[in-house]
Order: C-alpha cells, then structure tokens, then sequence
C-alpha cells in the first residue's frame, strides 16, 4: 500500500497553469543549465550527448543583446544587462541561435531561454552592446528598442529617495524600484509589453519551447500574465498544435516575506529555492535525512507541478540571489549525492546545473576566455569537458540518475525505509531503487526494492555496458528483495538500480 503522503505524487494538478508543461520529448524528465555556453557548443552536445543521455532540455544564457562590460573582464551579469532585444551575444548571431535550436529539437532536446524583461543595463553610462547598439543610460534611451525615459519607472511609482529597493517587506517598492540600480522597465504600459512580447515571440517563431523569467519577483504578476497571454503557441510543426510555451519564473520566496511564489502560479512555475537550501542542509548532516520522507509541500514549498528545483543555480553558487548556504561543484560529494536524491524523488521539475571553473574569491567571473574576450569552445575527452568548463551534467552520478528519472516516470514513492537519522532508501513503483549512507557506519541491509528478480548495474558506481556491469552489481531476489551494501567509505556513499540497467540487456536511457 503506498502511503497517502505519496498521493500528490501520482495525481496531476488539476490548477496547474498553461504555461507549466515543459514539452519533453516523451521519456524525458529533466533539464540542464549549459551557463555561458555558445549557440555552436550547444548543438552539438544536443547531438552527441544530451539526446543520447536522456535529457530533455537545455536553459540557455539569455540570448538577446547585452552590455559589453570590459572592467571587470567580461563578467557573467553583463548578460543580465540588456541592451535591446536582437539576438546577437558572445554567444552566437541569430543565425547560430536558430542552428542550435533547429539541431536540439531534432535530437529530442528542448531549448529554453532565459529572459530578462524586467530592466535594462544599469543606470550611468553611456556605451555599446554585444550587437553594436548603443544606449544612453544616464538619459534612459536605448534606440536599439527603442526605449526612452517614460518606458521606465519613476518617483511617480517608486518612492525611494534614490529609486533604488531598500526594503523587501514593501511588495510596491521592490516591483516598482531599481534593482541593483538597473533601469526599471514600466512592464504595465502597453508599448514596453508589445516590445517584449515581440522579442518572445521571435523567440516562439525560432522554435524554443520556453522561457526562464530572470527577475520574475521585481515584475508584478498581473503584468506577466498579460505579457504570456498575448506570446503565440509554440511552433506546431515542431510540439503539435495549440501548445504554449514552458514558463518558469525567478521568484527568490524563502518564506519571510510578504512577495510569495504562488502569486506567480498564473503564468507557469516558479523557480524553488527552498528545496536546494533545505537539501543542503540535510547533505551537509545538519539535519537529519529520515525526515525527508514526507517531501515536498509539508515542507512549505509549492506544489510539485508548480515547482522547478534545483540544487544550485548561476546566481546562487557565487553567493548572489538566494545565495547562501547551497551545495555546488566544490563539494562534489555532498551535492552529487543532493542530485541523486533530485533526480530520484519525484517531487518537482529538475534542472541540474553546468557550469565554468571560477575563482570562488572573484564571483564576477565570466565565461572561459580567449586572449580577444572570446569565448573558449567547450572541449571533450572521452565524458570529460576542457578549457575551464566544469560540466556537471556529464558526471556519471548526474547523466545515470536523469536516466533513473526516466525511467521511473510516472511511478509514485514506495517502500520508503530510514534504517538511522542519515540511512535511506526509497523506490518508484516497480522501476528503480535508490539507497544512501551518510552515517558513520555501513548500511547493509536487505531491502524491498519492488523491482522483479534480476542483477541489476547499480549507477552510482558504474554504467551498464556490453551487457555487464562496469561498477557494482545488486541482486534482487523473486521476493523483490536485495542484499544493499554502502560502505561509509565509498566515493559516492548511494546505490541507484533501476530496469533500464539489467545485467545482460541493452541500456534504455528514454521512459
């Protein structure tokens, strides 16, 4: 019997917006964040892995024009600064943009943009963006919209003395004032929402499947819905008819003030920053991992089909919005293991992270660079990327789970078992087995795994190949039932099976 906390798992949400379906190709769960790759770069990892491997999709960087920022160096948020909407970055042209778009979409691989439609650069200055245009900042214009001062916000609606956002218990004040000093778009005047309603729907008429909303939080919703309710549905040649695109908005809701994710429900999902925060938490022993048997809402977050989750994101592995406290590349143990439970737990809508290396000291770190500010290609070796590119989604423990959650698809949480504060194991129906060991000790246990007799390739340690086993192999008996051994010692204290991995068959990756 599955216990009525795993019900929500199983049932869809009957609220759930328009906007929340992310148009996987069928069998696919999960998307990745290639951060700061170009348009070429991305194409061909749709082709050689992301399609093979059994992802769903990728976020890409925003892909319209930005601030060119020389001091620091070409910094990561000059992209977070818009300076119109042609598509033209470091990169890639339009022409790029569309190549990548068209190859990912052949390959099965969704692409999503991310969005910044909130402001525009910083205000003072004067100079020009990635696509040659300039822009005024001290005299808000930017002819490359055009913008002009009244398609911003003012002290007619801001009532700070400086227009910036001082105070985030004042839902007024942080929608209608700068952030961070950057130009605030006026989002409730017809002109600036036909301008970007224009620019997104370039992006529907290229082929992408959604939008990632940067800022969502500083935007009222009632804006955003009205700027979703008029973008076109996605291309019917490409997701079939009368399908709107995937929305998911950046809505930082900690729970302590008075701006609330669910507020943003009316136009897609909201980005969960609880669920890394709380995990990391759990990965770092601070709070005990039993308690995660009733994930997910009771533990203040939204409903899954409202929720994209993460373990970290751009923003917050350097310790900027949301940052704090969350797992990232640097500790790979712990958020190997955070990952493997995401990927695992059928709460939510996963987005696993890829990023550069980046001197933890200098956060403003962009991209790897040639000597002319270019950005570096992204090398392979075998499942290894070069150049300064960290390519979390190509580790084993990250690309075998995407496979698991897969795999398991609709399949609810069963045969939940805690041995101890930080020993557990949970399956999905009669798909997959997943089990962890944190505690100071070896978990060896024989537990039901709800899967049919067989040997099964643990995924954790090792891949299924040639019919064999690469790492461990777990033995399920016709009871259900296997003998789990995690050494406390282990690289990766966690065992994954599931049946797209049995020993003497082919590996099956798709759901």
């Amino acid at each position: 019997m599955i216990p009525t906390w795993c019900l929500a798992f199983l049932l869809p949400t009957a609220l759930a917006s328009m906007y929340s379906d992310p148009h996987c190709s069928s069998g696919r769960s999960a998307i990745t964040h290639l951060f700061e790759w170009t348009w070429s770069d991305i194409a061909k990892e749709c082709e050689r892995f992301l399609g093979p491997y059994g992802y769903c999709g990728v976020q890409i960087s925003p892909p319209n024009e930005n601030r060119v920022v020389t001091n620091p160096r070409r910094p990561w948020w000059e992209r977070y600064q818009p300076v119109s909407y042609k598509l033209q970055t470091r990169s890639g042209s339009e022409q790029d943009l569309k190549d990548m778009v068209s190859r990912c979409n052949k390959a099965g691989v969704r692409i999503y943009a991310d969005t910044v439609i909130n402001h525009m650069t910083g205000v003072g200055g004067t100079g020009q963006g990635t696509a040659g245009s300039s822009y005024d900042a001290n005299q808000l214009k930017y002819p490359g919209v055009p913008y002009g001062p009244t398609d911003f916000n003012d002290n007619s609606n801001c009532h700070t003395g400086d227009m910036q956002i001082h105070n985030y218990n004042n839902p007024e004040e942080v929608r209608n004032c700068r952030l961070v000093g950057l130009a605030d778009l006026k989002a409730g005047k017809d002109y600036v929402r036909s301008e970007i309603e224009g620019y997104l729907n370039h992006l529907v008429d290229i082929g992408i499947a959604g939008f990632r909303v940067d800022a969502a939080k500083h935007m009222w919703p009632g804006d955003l819905t009205a700027i979703f309710g008029s973008v076109k549905n996605l291309r019917s040649d490409v997701f079939g008819g009368g399908k709107k695109p995937f929305v998911f908005q950046e809505v930082i809701d900690m729970g302590g003030e008075p701006i609330k994710g669910d507020q943003y429900l009316g136009s897609g999902r909201v980005t969960n920053f609880i669920f890394g925060a709380k995990l990391a938490q759990v990965f770092r022993k601070q709070n005990a991992m039993k308690y995660l048997s009733n994930w997910g809402s009771a533990w203040g977050m939204l409903k899954s089909d409202d929720s994209v989750v993460f373990i970290d994101n751009h923003d917050n592995q350097r310790g900027h919005g949301g940052g704090g406290g969350v797992l990232t590349h640097f500790e790979p143990r712990p958020y190997k293991l955070a990952t493997a439970f995401m990927l695992a737990h059928p709460y939510g809508f996963p987005r696993v992270m890829s990023s550069y290396n980046f001197n933890q000291a200098n956060t403003d770190q962009g991209p790897p660079q040639n000597g002319d500010m270019s950005t570096k290609p992204v090398t392979i070796n075998g499942m290894v990327c070069g150049n300064g590119w960290t390519c979390e989604h190509r580790w084993r423990q990250m690309y075998n789970m995407v496979a698991f959650r897969n795999i398991a698809g609709y399949s609810g949480l069963s045969n939940w078992w805690s041995g101890s504060d930080y020993q557990i194991a949970f399956s999905r129906g009669n798909k997959a087995l997943i089990a962890f060991n944190l505690e100071g000790y070896d978990l060896s246990k024989s537990l039901n795994t709800g899967l049919p007799s067989g040997s099964y390739c643990d995924v954790i340690s090792g891949n299924l190949e040639n019919g064999g086993c690469t790492g461990k192999t777990i033995d399920v008996d016709g009871s259900g039932h296997a003998s789990i051994h995690i050494s406390s010692s282990d690289k990766d204290p966690m065992v994954a099976i599931h049946v797209g991995a049995k020993k003497g068959s082919s590996p099956k990756r798709v759901g």
